[in-house]
């Protein structure tokens, strides 16, 4: 084989060469994700993590408001003294006029109940009288009742006692209120309502021993 030949052959067998290396490098595949070492990924990045919030400070609680004081009731106001059950009354005296129980809170009484027709009334009449005129820091109060107003009116003249209060009482309300059933009958309140019920006749002394425990402290 002459020399051209050698080397025409030769240079189509690098040729070929050249040709199958080539097809070789783009075949083969690259690094994969399987190849790369742990070391070498990077993870993403978290977001840092936020704390948790805190909750809104509660407000102090405030102290429960104190009810405001009731004012005081109708039967009494403000600086008066109380007003006893017993003095929860209204009537009328026996000259037409308006009269409030409670108009004597405060005070100590002296209750007087009589009927016209009543000789037990007409004996205690002038000691009832008497002792009016000289405890001034007592309330008498008659009370009538068990007959007509006219006839009250009569027994008040005919005993002279028309300077004391007195109730004409004839459907017997002040009798029911305190108690009283027949007559005559005294009933000595004291200021905080509290009570003595005293049939007579008591006569001058036996009055007056009443009423001084009425007043005494």
């Amino acid at each position: 084989m002459s020399n051209r030949r050698r080397m025409a052959a030769a240079m189509a067998m690098l040729a070929l060469l050249a040709a199958a290396c080539g097809a070789a490098a783009r075949d083969e595949p690259g690094p994969t994700a399987m190849d790369t070492p742990a070391s070498a990924a990077t993870p993403p990045a978290s977001p840092p993590a936020s704390p948790p919030a805190s909750p809104p400070a509660s407000p102090p609680a405030s102290p429960p408001a104190s009810p405001p004081a009731s004012p005081p009731g109708p039967e009494q106001s403000a600086g008066e003294a109380p007003v006893p059950a017993a003095l929860r009354f209204t009537a009328q005296t026996l000259d037409g006029k308006a009269f409030q129980g409670e108009s004597l809170a405060g005070r100590p009484v002296t209750f007087w109940f009589w009927a016209p027709w009543c000789p037990k009334c007409l004996s205690d009449a002038p000691a009832v009288k008497a002792a009016a005129a000289q405890q001034g820091d007592v309330a008498f109060v008659g009370v009538a009742g068990l007959d007509t107003k006219a006839a009250m009116q009569a027994f008040v003249q005919r005993t002279g006692t028309g300077d004391l209060v007195h109730l004409a009482d004839a459907k017997g309300a002040v009798w029911t209120k305190l108690g009283v059933s027949e007559q005559s009958t005294f009933v000595f309140m004291k200021p905080d309502g509290s009570a003595e019920k005293v049939s007579g006749p008591l006569g001058r002394d036996k009055l007056e021993e009443h009423l001084r425990a009425l007043v005494a402290r």
